[in-house]
């Protein structure tokens, strides 16, 4: 194992557990502050995600946005391979999906311009640390390459880092909310 591969499994291991505590701790409505910054958005598609485990709960910020424009949710395809997006609604009927996270019934997929990205763990200088896949950063390279998109990391307060490793595939955030502050990059 490489030193980047271990620096990287060393801080997650560390984040999950800090996570796991803040989620816990049941902070009151974590997604105040994101529901804020996605009001500036408002009409372009966007794309949240459904908690999986200890991440943090978008959901009521989505569901506030979908009722300006169309909101998707990410669909793995295959190991390897970016990100598609299927239409989400609050009220849509889910099924379960790869790793957990449960997809729309029916799929309808969508482009996103603004994504709510998961993560394990953040930096104060927009870096990432994710689960290992690659799939945000495929994702977000291939959405780039086609125009402007703007990646908010959602997490709790306490997965903050001081500093993460990365790689150059390792795709920045725009900006990062937690149930505390919003940094922009």
């Amino acid at each position: 194992m490489s030193d980047l591969n271990e620096a990287k499994r060393a801080a997650r291991q560390a984040a999950f557990a800090r996570r796991k505590a803040a989620h816990a701790a049941h902070p009151p409505a974590p997604a105040r502050l994101l529901s804020g910054v996605l009001a500036a958005h408002r009409g372009r598609p966007l794309a949240g995600y459904l908690p999986i485990r200890s991440e943090i709960d978008p959901r009521p910020a989505m569901a506030e946005a979908a009722r300006h424009g169309p909101v998707g949710v990410p669909v793995i395809r295959a190991k390897g391979a970016p990100l598609v997006f299927s239409r989400w609604t609050p009220e849509g009927a889910l099924v379960p999906g790869p790793f957990g996270a449960a997809v729309p019934e029916t799929e309808v997929l969508m482009e996103p311009e603004v994504l709510i990205v998961p993560l394990v763990a953040f930096d104060r200088t927009g870096a990432r640390l994710g689960y290992g896949g690659g799939f945000y950063d495929r994702t977000l390279a291939g959405l780039r390459a086609r125009g402007p998109v703007t990646a908010i990391g959602f997490a709790y307060a306490a997965q903050e880092a001081e500093a993460l490793p990365r790689e150059e595939t390792d795709a920045p955030l725009d900006m990062i909310v937690t149930e505390r502050e919003v940094l922009t990059f």
